[in-house]
């Protein structure tokens, strides 16, 4: 375990990095919001700024980086709004000073209107489209959505933190233990759906609107998994999830058995979430970011909702 992973990336070294793909920077840095990565806008003389990303050591190996990459890459040539990196003597993922980046070009927005029944149609349309160059083949190295990752791995991280009360460790386990099964009988009475290369995050935050209208950013949590994986995030009511559905359909069709794994994609996401703090407690930016994971009235209100998703799953 990293202590302090990006202790040695300083604004120096991220210029340097910069320079070192034979771009130059002018000296404006601007840290852009990421906890498991550090990202960075950077100005660049006579030219558009551009992101650098620097990865957290350890988290992905250099393949499903890679693969990251080229899925973007997919995207983009297919005439999908994603950003793919920046190629620099044949490469996009980059090495400096110890850590591996990427740099991409800036492109902004805004949030998007997630009551507007047009723009969710539009995004829905969007994602069709995504799915559809998604299910062209799997992943090879970036893994699943599935119950090791989101909810096994998670409450290892807890059991095994400072941050849990010592009081608390057989509550939690319980808890955890209800709704894994819970989860577990979910998708058996669901069944067998298709799995396809997914954004795996898509959720307002990585969601930009412009004039033009939305591209997504962010592909560091692509993973394989269900459709609905893209789609509940974006999802705040009954009508939103239909208006979503209305824009695939009219381009892809989707398995409506899917909906019903909508309560164990929520209730993964929420112990992958604690999990996750407990996991990268030791970098101090989640402290600072996190302080009510401290807290024990945190944890006990954690316990309580893992209850509240496994009575909505049973």
């Amino acid at each position: 375990m990293i202590d302090a992973p990006y202790a040695n990336l300083t604004p120096d070294l991220v210029l340097d990095a910069v320079s070192a793909c034979g771009l130059w920077p002018d000296g404006r840095l601007l840290a852009l919001n990421s906890y498991e990565n550090r990202v960075w806008q950077v100005g660049i003389e006579d030219e558009a700024p551009v992101i650098a990303k620097f990865y957290r050591p350890g988290r992905w190996t250099d393949a499903a980086i890679l693969e990251e990459h080229a899925f973007a890459q997919e995207l983009a040539d297919a005439e999908l709004p994603v950003v793919a990196p920046l190629v620099f003597s044949g490469r996009t993922l980059l090495h400096h000073g110890g850590f591996r980046y990427a740099l991409t070009p800036r492109r902004g927005g805004r949030a998007p209107t997630l009551e507007s029944t047009e723009q969710l149609e539009w995004l829905g349309r969007l994602i069709a489209r995504m799915h559809a160059v998604g299910a062209r083949e799997p992943f090879a190295h970036r893994g699943r959505i599935d119950h090791a990752t989101l909810i096994e791995q998670p409450v290892q991280a807890v059991l095994a933190s400072s941050l849990l009360p010592e009081s608390l460790h057989a509550n939690y386990r319980n808890a955890a233990q209800r709704l894994d099964a819970a989860a577990a009988a979910r998708q058996d009475a669901v069944g067998p759906v298709r799995s396809l290369r997914l954004h795996g995050d898509c959720h307002p935050g990585n969601l930009l609107w412009t004039d033009a209208g939305p591209h997504f950013v962010d592909l560091d949590d692509a993973r394989g998994g269900p459709a609905v994986q893209d789609l509940w995030m974006l999802a705040h009511d009954e009508h939103a999830m239909q208006s979503l559905l209305d824009g695939y359909t009219s381009m892809r069709d989707f398995d409506p058995a899917e909906l019903a794994l909508v309560p164990v994609l929520r209730a993964m996401r929420q112990v992958h979430h604690a999990g996750w703090i407990a996991q990268r407690w030791h970098d101090p930016a989640f402290p600072a970011a996190f302080p009510f994971a401290a807290e024990p009235r945190w944890w006990e209100q954690h316990i309580a909702d893992l209850h509240e998703l496994a009575d909505e799953l049973e």
